[in-house]
């Protein structure tokens, strides 16, 4: 299952959600998004478990937990969904 991880503290790392999540399970991957010119988090990641057990006990017990300061919003990732870019929009012109 992926996990969207949302209103992260700057200064959390990968390492502590890996940590923090891989006390529920397996935990394949953990990526904090970040700006491409400032290279500063932008305050969400996503994280994959294998075991939907294991990744609906997680969004559980750490949706609402305070890490570093701040309340973390845990659910399950959404599909991404393709949207136009600003090229592509007929309403411009």
């Amino acid at each position: 299952m992926n996990l969207f991880i949302n209103n992260l503290a700057w200064a959390t790392t990968e390492e502590d959600l890996l940590g923090m999540l891989s006390q529920y399970g397996e935990v394949t991957s953990v990526k904090i998004i970040v700006d491409k010119f400032t290279q500063r988090s932008k305050g969400f990641a996503f994280a994959e478990m294998p075991d939907n057990d294991a990744a609906n006990k997680a969004i559980a017990e750490l949706n609402g937990a305070n890490i570093k300061g701040r309340n973390i919003n845990v659910n399950e990732a959404r599909p991404k969904t393709e949207r136009p870019s600003n090229f592509d929009r007929k309403d411009r012109y």
